[in-house]
């Protein structure tokens, strides 16, 4: 779904529209397509030189006479490429602007002019990278342009006719040669499909009367380039007419204000968006009919499924399988075409929080009934990906995505038909939140485990813009086309592509984690097979050096396992060591496959151990001192949680016994168990884990009031996007600021108006995202420029930290790097966050090593915005809509809706 936090009507994934290509276009291009054929594709190829090279001809043409329509492959084998088709490239600059306002590629709104010979033209560019299969946004005839919510149909996801091609994308014939080009180099066509809506061609100006559903109903005469759609039965669509609403094609409701009612998630608006009634058996005829079109004539090779969530689980097994001679389920259509694993994967946009289930069950409820009984083939994998984005780009401890690959191997029947992925069109891009050295092991990680990976287009070119084109002339691309076969990341991915398709094992058979930190980020480790069919993954997710400490390998002591993939390309073998168990020390943001070699090799037995006594049950509230055990060693290092650069170093009596006092400002959570092991680094040996908990102190140093009703930006005049729950319920109101310290530890609790969590975020908040800045003592550096929103910090404050958060983000980044449009770069781990909703509070805490252990904290100067975000700080404009703000220029006028004063610590 286009807009994952429910926006209106304008960043939702919507259809594209379609204009029909006729017979004849359809028959022009065949397997026997022969001399005057071929002049024809060159001819059309050719008809804009500037945009289509001679090379690019030629390669078109050579496979126009590829197949339609192939047998499906092993989904198991495949590496998903997502283009959306606006923003991928423009293979014909002439069909970019169809006269109704909705194309300018200087407007994110807007049109860019990408189209499917665009995906043709590049193709080689994408199968290079290694990717076996190309998943386009929906290709149909979309809503071109919204005047209510001032947004274009672009991304294909609001539709008014399922049966057509976009005139912007081209024509039937056009997408029939995108097919034949991907099949004709073993490649295969996945269609973005929506079963869910249609485009924004009515509304409800006022509350429903269910018995009278013509009231307060209004049809949206703006939408361009029609009024309804033009396809049977859905253009019957203005409940005022008899004949319409008999028909019940549509649920005759306003839009969903509560997405935990399941009753408004299923027969509401999902954004404005038309939503048709699935339980009508003409509706889910007409939607059968539609998708078993472009099977047949276009040979797609598997649909990915936009919202699965907003329709009833069992719609599904009607529109896979119903028997019905005219309109036969999806399967039965598939499999007439030669398609005998026809691959269906559905979209349950929902996250769960660490070590919590309940998101991945409900996505299995769309996979399988109580019963057991199959429905959707597959589903995106979101919680992955929200584990994915917590280990790698924040931080958090290793321990969460161990909970999550143990759990999603538990619920799931067949996790191998989930695709997994690190960024979407739905989602911030990784690198929005995260570090270059955080994508590649996210990479990493979605080609060692069971899915199907999926890259998002423009990831190979580290973009950190949500839709930004590929393409010179399209949005966000800066001038400049970013199909560059050098790029590192393009080249990374070359690499972890071929280690994923030389090793089987990493897409058939089932992980077994061996080792993960607890407490934060650090080494993660897990197993495929059984002896010398064994491979073994090695993560670091710090950005420190971290102990891997006396893992349980199941191997072998002596074991030999020889390096098949590193993330810098120069880790070294390595060897099980005694009672097989490996330790060694791992390079910070460290990625390793192993390969056991079969080979032992023998090593001298130790019988000597390394011990610590026994530690506090209770948690401690300074310093912890420790004592132990250390025979024939003379010098030990303590680590605690893998952090090698925190370790702390110690001398060994004669007696064998050592003493030490381990700093425990860095540890804020009480929650917490962490983990001591005592290291002799130079004969490898490991003691055996100890357990502690940290309970610190914390005194509060300020407490300020925000004033109330301040919340109309700094020139008074901003408004509220107009959708009810942001003009009922004001949540960006700032309504008080508390700030504490424990050490060198940071904590600092917001009030505010109203929390609310209208769309489920995995953070527990919504519709606002607050923005702190963060001055250091002592120090002359840092950046006065607030990063993407149009300001400068007041009082002549200079920022070193700069913390943004929201529903689904929460990005720590230092001022290097930061400037009118870079946030600076990022840090990991982030503040950890607390919501407390029935307070209206949110609370942020800073480790003492996020702040760089600084002496005191007296003279920290703070400063706290408001806001909302969704892939950038939402638009302003003059006039406010359902989910912009209005009251403003936003090229120029601040992004701040409250504030609080700079705020000085004693």
């Amino acid at each position: 779904m286009l807009g994952r936090r429910w926006e209106p009507a304008d960043s939702r994934r919507t259809p594209i529209p379609l204009c029909a290509g006729n017979e004849e276009n359809r028959i022009d291009i065949q397997p026997a397509i022969g001399l005057f054929g071929l002049v024809l594709v060159v001819a059309t190829l050719t008809a804009s030189p500037d945009i289509v090279a001679e090379e690019t001809v030629r390669d078109q043409a050579s496979c126009s006479s590829g197949s339609l329509l192939v047998a499906s492959p092993d989904w198991r084998d495949q590496v998903i490429y997502f283009a959306m088709i606006d923003r991928f490239e423009n293979g014909d600059p002439r069909n970019d602007d169809q006269g109704a306002g909705e194309f300018d590629p200087a407007d994110g709104r807007r049109y860019s002019g990408g189209d499917l010979a665009g995906i043709t033209r590049r193709l080689d560019y994408i199968h290079e990278l290694g990717a076996t299969a190309v998943w386009v946004t929906p290709p149909v005839a979309n809503q071109w342009w919204d005047a209510r919510h001032q947004f274009s149909g672009y991304h294909g996801y609001w539709a008014e006719n399922f049966m057509q091609v976009d005139a912007h994308y081209g024509s039937l014939a056009d997408y029939q040669q995108l097919s034949r080009c991907l099949h004709s180099k073993q490649m295969f066509l996945i269609q973005d499909i929506v079963v869910n809506h249609v485009g924004n061609f009515f509304r409800y100006d006022g509350p429903l009367n269910p018995d009278k559903p013509e009231y307060n109903f209004q049809i949206n005469r703006d939408a361009k380039p029609h009024g309804a759609p033009t396809q049977k039965p859905f253009s019957l669509n203005d409940v005022r007419k008899e004949k319409d609403r008999k028909a019940a094609v549509y649920h005759w409701t306003p839009s969903i204000v509560d997405y935990s009612d399941p009753a408004q998630v299923l027969n509401g608006q999902l954004a404005d968006l038309d939503d048709l009634n699935t339980e009508n058996t003409i509706v889910r005829k007409a939607l059968r009919k539609s998708y078993a079109y472009w099977i047949r004539e276009v040979g797609v090779d598997a649909y990915r499924v936009d919202t699965a969530f907003y329709v009833p689980p069992d719609f599904f097994d009607d529109f896979l399988r119903a028997n019905d001679r005219k309109a036969p389920g999806i399967l039965d259509v598939a499999s007439q075409t030669g398609h005998d694993n026809f691959l269906l994967f559905g979209e349950g946009f929902a996250l769960d929080a660490p070590y919590r289930d309940e998101s991945a069950r409900r996505i299995d409820h769309y996979l399988r009934d109580d019963q057991g009984k199959p429905r959707l083939p597959g589903m995106l994998n979101f919680p992955l990906y929200g584990s994915t984005l917590d280990v790698f780009a924040r931080g958090r401890p290793t321990a969460v995505m161990a909970h999550r690959i143990r759990n999603m191997m538990q619920v799931h029947a067949n996790p191998y038909l989930m695709p997994s992925f690190v960024d979407n069109h739905d989602v911030d891009r990784f690198l929005s939140s995260g570090s270059e050295a955080g994508l590649k092991q996210a990479l990493l990680l979605i080609m060692t485990l069971p899915g199907i990976p999926v890259i998002y287009y423009g990831t190979e070119q580290g973009f950190s813009e949500q839709r930004a084109a590929m393409f010179a002339s399209g949005f966000g691309s800066k001038g400049v086309d970013h199909f560059d076969r050098g790029a590192p990341l393009y080249r990374y991915l070359q690499r972890v592509i071929q280690l994923r398709r030389a090793h089987p094992l990493l897409s058939r058979s089932a992980p077994t984690v061996l080792a993960a930190n607890a407490a934060s980020s650090g080494a993660l480790s897990y197993r495929y097979g059984e002896g010398d069919d064994a491979l073994i993954i090695v993560f670091n997710s710090s950005d420190r050096p971290s102990l891997l400490a006396g893992v349980a390998t199941g191997l072998a002591e002596g074991t030999q396992l020889t390096s098949v993939f590193s993330i810098d390309a120069n880790q070294a073998n390595a060897v099980v060591g005694e009672g097989g168990r490996l330790s060694m020390p791992l390079p910070a943001r460290s990625g390793t496959v192993w390969k056991v070699d079969g080979a032992i090799k023998p090593g001298a037995r130790l019988s000597k151990r390394i011990v610590i006594d026994a530690l506090p049950r209770d948690p401690v509230s300074a310093s912890l001192e420790v004592n132990g055990l250390a025979k024939g060693a003379d010098r030990l290092r303590l680590v605690v949680d893998g952090d090698l650069p925190s370790a702390t170093d110690l001398v060994v009596d004669k007696q064998g016994r050592w003493q030490a006092s381990i700093d425990t400002s860095d540890f804020v959570d009480p929650d917490v168990e962490h983990e001591l092991v005592a290291w002799s680094q130079t004969s490898s040996r490991v003691s055996s884990a100890q357990a502690f908990r940290v309970d610190r102190t914390w005194k509060d140093q300020v407490d300020i009031e925000d004033p109330a009703d301040d919340d109309h930006g700094p020139n008074g005049h901003t408004l509220y996007p107009i959708d009810p729950l942001w003009t009922a319920k004001r949540p960006l109101d700032l309504r008080g600021v508390r700030v504490s310290t424990s050490g060198g530890s940071l904590r600092i609790v917001l009030t505010l108006r109203n929390l609310v969590a209208a769309w489920n975020p995995p953070n527990g908040f919504d519709h606002l995202a607050t923005t702190i800045y963060v001055q250091l003592p002592n120090r002359n550096d840092g950046a006065r420029v607030m990063p993407l929103q149009n300001a400068e910090l007041p009082e002549a404050m200079r920022w070193h930290l700069r913390l943004r958060a929201n529903g689904w983000s929460n990005r720590l980044t230092s001022a290097d790097g930061a400037s009118v449009d870079n946030e600076g770069t990022p840090l990991s781990p982030s503040a950890e966050l607390k919501v407390d909703r029935a307070t209206n509070t949110l609370r942020f805490t800073f480790a003492a090593s996020a702040l760089g252990h600084p002496a005191t904290l007296s003279g920290t100067r703070l400063y706290v915005t408001t806001w909302d975000y969704d892939g950038g700080y939402r638009h302003l404009n003059p006039q406010p809509s359902s989910f912009e703000f209005g009251g403003g220029d936003g090229r120029k006028d601040p992004l701040i809706m409250d504030s609080s004063s700079v705020i000085t610590l004693p």
